[in-house]
């Protein structure tokens, strides 16, 4: 089981501390991915309203991502395992 450190991060202006098994660096990566995707979606709706909406883009947005990532993996994955078959089924082949 990893060990998890506690990190001191600031979001929306607001600093917390998360535990996280990850490096001082990936855990700050995460940190500016985060704040960097609020400023976008913040930028994108009207100064006035409802302020959890930037916040609701910013999550949609990485959901996005994060489930486009998930099935081109899968897909690439699913590839790799046709042509590895095609292989080994040429190998076989070519054995006496």
């Amino acid at each position: 089981m990893s060990v998890k450190a506690s990190h001191r991060i600031s979001v929306l202006g607001k600093e917390i501390t998360v535990k996280s098994s990850a490096s001082f660096e990936h855990v700050r990566e995460v940190e500016a991915l985060v704040n960097r995707k609020l400023a976008e979606a913040q930028a994108s709706v009207p100064v006035v309203g409802d302020p959890q909406v930037p916040i609701i883009l910013a999550l949609m947005n990485l959901a996005e991502s994060c489930i486009s990532l998930s099935r081109e993996l899968e897909e690439k994955g699913q590839a790799d395992k046709e042509v590895m078959s095609r292989l080994v089924k040429r190998i076989d082949s070519a054995l006496p």
